[in-house]
């Protein structure tokens, strides 16, 4: 049960990372946008062998906080399903 547990919580911080790289696509066109607007030419960074137009420390914290979320978010579905039992039943 321990090994299932793991695979669990492994792919629900890959669904968070998975899911704050979306957000980060997002945050990164709409500033891109804004610094246009505002007559400015958007600097680019490279972090992790990206280039990417977000400072260092945004790209970061988008980073971890994807894979803390997605831990926290594992560790609370599996108590929901498999400890619990509160899931979804088929109604016959």
């Amino acid at each position: 049960m321990q090994i299932k547990k793991t695979i669990y919580i492994l792919l629900t911080m890959l669904l968070g990372l998975l899911l704050a790289e979306i957000g980060h696509w997002l945050i990164e066109i709409w500033w891109v946008k804004q610094l246009i607007l505002s007559g400015f030419i958007p600097r680019e960074y490279v972090f992790l062998s990206t280039h990417c137009f977000l400072p260092p420390y945004l790209q970061l914290g988008l980073l971890a906080l994807g894979l803390i979320g997605g831990y926290f978010l594992g560790q609370t579905w599996w108590r929901i399903v498999y400890v619990e039992h509160r899931h979804w039943k088929r109604r016959k």
